[in-house]
């Protein structure tokens, strides 16, 4: 027996490791499938998932070394690459984790407001919200500056007029700790993912009115970033991982495997959270209009244009410096070489090119994939604009001093 032991644990020491860290979110999912169901292991890859409180936990984890790789908002991992906040680390995003997932939460007031008047003056949500926000002076709550939930909420209260800073405030509040915000009436609504617009839905505190699809349909939402020197001296290990999460989003993508997803993610460890709110963010889940999506329709693959729209979006808010060349950071970040190489020995397809042109699709369509096409989804922003990467300048002068506050 002694034996037995002894060489599992030299075996255990031998594996390479790498430690992820992630919130309680429900687009966890796919990290947390491959730990608990032994794909990373499979790989020959000892995972440690560590559940941080918050996205600057994250960033300072990654910058410092106490993190390998992360779930992370794209738009910070850009951040931790320049220095945004603090010290700068390298990082590369070979894998995409989620589409959609995010949900605008109003307090029931507001909500009631907003619906009220958008049927009494035949206007959309966005323009009945931003008629009642121009009346008050009010708070909404994003999980970070540097989030796909900041820009996705400017870019949709822009398109009925309303800035933020100007017309209304934006407050940094944890994923986990939105409900609470909500309640106690620091803000009166929020951008952030599944699960926490449900839970506030089932406290009886919030009221959801808009969803990621409202805003940008399949819209990207969470990818893996992995320290830059970690993923160089460790190439096969990170394409290992790569097949080992892949193999966990079709199962979470699986609607027959939501029910069983949600009871996992819902362990006191991970999201410690009702699994009846979580189930509700799944794909198969009660409520599929807003959930997460992991694989279908190319999710995981790394568009370079994903992150240059991000990075446009940050330059148009101020919070990143005008000089910045945001094709060649895109370029350098978005790394679907890497994902190519990793997922080739298991003959999934995986999109030819590298850029495609963003909300330029009304209806399902096809894009051309190795060694079979992928069947994508409508991609359509709110306000039909169309995002060619081409049209991005590379860099413009003179610069200004980026802003760190919203």
């Amino acid at each position: 027996m002694s034996d037995v032991v002894s060489f599992a644990a030299a075996r255990k020491a031998a594996a390479p490791r790498m430690r992820i860290g992630l919130l309680r979110l429900t687009d966890g999912a796919p990290i947390i499938a491959a730990h608990e169901f032994g794909f990373f292991a499979d790989e020959g890859l000892e995972a440690e998932l560590v559940v941080e409180p918050s996205w600057a936990n994250i960033a300072d984890k990654l910058a410092f070394g106490f993190l390998d790789a992360a779930v992370i908002v794209p738009p910070l991992a850009f951040a931790v690459q320049l220095g945004l906040r603090g010290t700068p680390q390298p990082l590369l995003i070979p894998y995409a984790i989620s589409a959609g997932g995010n949900t605008i939460t109003l307090s029931r007031s507001l909500a009631q407001e907003t619906n009220e008047r958008a049927n009494r003056d035949g206007v959309s949500i966005v323009e009945a919200l931003a008629a009642c926000l121009r009346a008050r002076n009010e708070t909404l709550g994003v999980v970070h500056p540097y989030s796909t939930h900041n820009l996705l909420l400017r870019y949709w209260l822009a398109t009925a007029g309303i800035e933020a800073g100007r017309d209304v405030k934006l407050a940094v509040v944890p994923p986990a700790r939105a409900v609470e915000a909500l309640t106690s009436g620091q803000i009166v609504g929020f951008c952030a993912g599944a699960p926490w617009g449900d839970v506030a839905r089932r406290a009886g505190v919030g009221a959801i009115i808009a969803t990621s699809r409202d805003i940008w349909r399949n819209a990207p939402e969470k990818a893996l970033a992995v320290r830059t020197h970690w993923a160089e001296e460790r190439p096969e290990v990170l394409a290992g991982a790569i097949r080992a999460l892949l193999r966990a989003a079709k199962f979470c993508d699986d609607p027959d495997n939501a029910a069983y997803t949600a009871a996992l993610l819902s362990r006191r460890k991970y999201l410690d959270i009702d699994p009846h709110a979580i189930l509700a963010g799944l794909p198969g889940g009660t409520a599929p209009d807003k959930g997460c999506v992991f694989f279908r329709g190319a999710a995981t693959f790394p568009w370079r244009s994903h992150g240059l729209w991000f990075l446009s979006e940050m330059r148009r808010w101020g919070l990143v410096d005008d000089s910045v060349d945001l094709r060649a950071l895109a370029e350098r970040v978005y790394r679907p070489d890497l994902y190519r190489t990793a997922i080739a020995p298991l003959g999934e397809p995986a999109p030819l090119a590298d850029w495609k042109h963003e909300g330029a699709h009304d209806a399902p369509w096809s894009v051309e994939a190795a060694p079979t096409p992928i069947d994508m989804p409508a991609d359509r922003f709110c306000d039909g604009t169309v995002f060619e990467p081409d049209s991005v300048a590379s860099a413009s002068a003179p610069a200004k001093s980026a802003l760190h506050n919203l």
